[in-house]
């Protein structure tokens, strides 16, 4: 599934641009496709990058056994500290 997913944009010009393997949206634009799933899940606490990200973290990996290890690769910190704070 995940090299599907990397074939699907192989060609998009962003990436083709930046020399990335997905497109890269700004916080400003991920923030409003953020509100509008919220908004259609019926949730109505305000979210954020910021917020999904520490959720990601906390609910979706440490709390299922993924190690601190893998968790602060996955979320591109280069020191285990910045992952622990």
């Amino acid at each position: 599934m995940a090299l599907q997913i990397l074939e699907r944009y192989q060609d998009h010009p962003q990436c083709l641009y930046d020399g990335r393997l997905l497109p890269v949206l700004s916080n400003q634009k991920m923030n409003a496709y953020l509100k509008e799933i919220a908004d259609v899940c019926g949730i109505e606490k305000p979210i954020t990058f910021h917020i999904v990200r520490h959720t990601f973290a906390t609910t979706v990996t440490l709390l299922n056994g993924v190690s601190m290890e893998s968790v602060s690769k996955m979320l591109g910190h280069t020191s285990l500290r910045t992952t622990q704070q």
